[in-house]
């Protein structure tokens, strides 16, 4: 497998749950904690407002995984998410 195509391969496959049942990709993202439980909270009222968190979640999580491989560090917290793992995208501080 060529080494770039990791992240790719783990990104589709975590858009690919999240469409199935957003809960779920939530919760490959940031475990199961305060998000996964806001998102399926959100679920059980209406699946739109979940996609809508589930998404938001993952573009968080990716895109501060992309910039620190970057070198570039986030210090500022996104508001609404819970899970420092997502907030630090992936990075253990």
């Amino acid at each position: 497998m060529p080494r770039g195509s990791q992240p790719i391969a783990s990104t589709i496959f975590v858009i690919l749950v999240t469409i199935i049942f957003p809960p779920l990709g939530v919760a490959c993202i940031a475990g199961f904690g305060p998000d996964c439980l806001v998102n399926f909270v959100l679920y059980l009222f209406g699946g739109i407002p979940a996609y809508i968190h589930a998404a938001y979640i993952e573009y968080v999580y990716f895109s501060r995984r992309d910039r620190s491989r970057w070198g570039i560090l986030e210090d500022n917290w996104m508001p609404g998410i819970f899970s420092e793992r997502v907030q630090s995208g992936g990075i253990r501080l």
